[in-house]
C-alpha cells in the first residue's frame, strides 16, 4: 500500500471478533489471536471489512481472532513488538521496519494474476518533443512528484534517480504535484518535462480514456513492488505458526459479504484471494532504504 496512507498518530481504533468455542490450548494467549492492520483507508471504513475478515480467519483457525486497527504504523509494530499482536497486515515500507524491529515474518499477500503476489510498478517518464532521451537526462529539468510520503510517487522514483547519479532533490527542479492524477496531469499536459507515473494510475487513465500510450517515453521502471504482506511474530509456537501461515495465505475473499469484496478489490486485490509470501520480496524495500538513506525509526 502507498507510504502516505500510513504515516498517522500513534494510536489505535480495536474491534473484537469471536469465533466459535475452541478447546483451550489450541491456541496461544489462552485461546486469543490479535490482529493489526495499518489504516489504508479511514478506520471507518475499513473496521466492517476487517472485522468480517478477522472472523473468517478466526473460524478457519479455530481461535478467537480480536482486530486492531491502527492509526499508524509505527502503532502497529509497536504491538508486535511488546508481544500485544500475534499477526498483522503491513505496509511495504512498514513491514521492513517491522521484520527489522519486532521480528515480523511475512507469510502471505493479496494475490495477483497467475496466482503469484500482487503487485504493482512505478515508472519516470517524458513525453516526445520534451528534449530528454534518457533518464540521465532530467538532470536539470523540471520533475513531478506525486507526494513527498508516496512509495511509488516519491521514494522510488528518487531512488531510480539515484541510482544513475542524479540527485533526486536538487538534480531535478522538483515540484510535488500533491497525488498521482495531478502528476499524471502536468505531464500530459507539458507542464513538466518528466515525472512519476505508476500502474495504478496507468490503468485509472485507460479506465477513462486518457492514455495514449504513443504520448509518453518512459524512461526508467521499477521491477515489480509488492503489495502488504500478513506477517506474524517469529516467536509463535512453531506448529500454530505454520498453521496460521497456511490460513492467511490461502484465503478465499470471495467468502465474504459483496461490500466487503468491493472495498478490498478497489484497494489492489482484484483477484480477491491471497497466497504465500516470503520476506526475500522486501529486498528491494530495503536497498531503497538503504540507497536513499531512509532512517526507519524516524518515519
Amino acid at each position: 500500500m502507498k507510504v502516505s496512507k500510513v504515516l498517522a498518530a500513534v494510536a489505535f481504533a480495536a474491534g473484537l471478533v469471536s469465533s466459535a468455542a475452541h478447546a483451550e490450548g489450541t491456541c496461544p494467549n489462552n485461546g486469543v489471536v490479535r490482529f493489526g492492520v495499518e489504516p489504508y483507508e479511514s478506520a471507518q471504513r475499513m473496521l466492517p471489512v476487517y472485522t468480517d475478515l478477522a472472523k473468517m480467519i478466526g473460524d478457519k483457525l479455530g481461535c478467537t481472532v480480536q482486530l486492531y486497527v491502527a492509526t499508524s504504523y509505527n502503532a502497529e509494530i509497536e504491538a508486535m513488538r511488546n508481544n500485544k499482536l500475534e499477526f498483522g497486515q503491513f505496509g511495504p515500507l512498514g513491514y521492513v521496519l517491522a521484520h527489522q524491529v519486532a521480528h515480523a515474518e511475512a507469510v502471505a499477500t493479496f494475490a495477483g494474476d497467475e496466482g503469484k503476489p500482487a503487485s504493482y510498478y512505478a515508472s519516470i517518464v517524458t513525453w516526445p518533443g520534451s528534449g530528454i532521451k534518457t533518464l540521465a537526462d532530467t538532470n536539470g529539468h523540471s520533475f513531478a512528484y506525486a507526494d513527498p510520503a508516496s512509495t511509488s510517487g516519491h521514494l522510488f522514483p528518487a531512488y531510480g534517480l539515484s541510482k544513475i547519479g542524479v540527485d533526486p532533490d536538487k538534480g531535478v527542479k522538483a515540484i510535488y504535484a500533491g497525488s498521482h492524477t495531478a502528476s499524471f496531469e502536468a505531464l500530459r499536459n507539458h507542464k513538466v518535462e518528466a515525472g512519476e507515473l505508476n500502474s495504478e494510475e496507468i490503468s485509472s487513465a485507460k479506465l477513462h480514456n486518457e492514455y495514449d500510450p504513443a504520448a509518453y517515453v518512459t524512461l526508467w521502471q521499477s521491477q515489480p513492488i509488492p503489495l502488504d504482506p500478513f506477517a506474524v511474530r517469529g516467536d509463535l509456537p512453531a506448529d500454530f505458526k505454520a498453521r496460521l501461515a497456511g490460513v492467511l495465505s490461502s484465503l478465499d475473499l470471495r467468502q465474504l459479504p459483496e461490500v466487503d469484496q468491493k472495498f478490498l478489490a478497489a484497494n489492489e486485490n482484484p483477484e480477491l484471494k491471497t497466497v504465500p509470501q516470503s520476506d526475500a520480496a522486501y529486498d528491494q524495500i530495503r536497498d531503497l532504504v538503504t540507497t536513499l538513506h531512509i532512517d526507519l525509526a524516524k518515519l
